[in-house]
């Protein structure tokens, strides 16, 4: 519902090869490490966003969207539901493309906010699970 296929497959193949994720930390434990490391390996550009501006992945690290100095395409968002919403506005301001919400992040009011300032929008679902489904 919150993401079909067409929607997922524009957003991994369309909106461009910067993808800000928010979240991301130099922890490896975290889902949003592998992820990223996925992600690269699909040619994106991956930019960590975590308050602690990181270095990962050999990427510079910034503690908000708003501190980028250039354009991102799609805004990945590792937080919880309760922030997700204010993550999604705040790629709105910036300018992105997409906003996807991984797994188990849903914000029902952001969808529909961020859908309505044109952008495209997945939530509660992981890139690197739907990448390989692209064939």
């Amino acid at each position: 519902m919150y993401g079909d296929s067409d929607i997922v497959r524009r957003i991994l193949t369309e909106p461009g090869d910067t993808w800000a994720i928010v979240g991301l930390s130099s922890n490896q434990r975290r889902a949003a490490y592998g992820v990223a490391e996925v992600l690269q390996r699909h040619g994106k550009r991956i930019v960590p966003v975590h308050p602690k501006a990181e270095t990962v992945h050999g990427e510079q690290g910034y503690a908000s969207l708003a501190e980028i100095p250039f354009d991102v395409d799609v805004v990945d968002v590792f937080v919880n539901s309760d922030l997700a919403g204010a993550v999604a506005d705040e790629a709105v301001a910036k300018g992105a493309k997409a906003v996807w919400f991984q797994l188990d992040v849903i914000d029902e009011a952001a969808y529909d906010r961020t859908r309505a300032a044109g952008l495209y929008m997945v939530m509660d679902k992981c890139p690197a699970i739907e990448l390989p489904r692209l064939g």
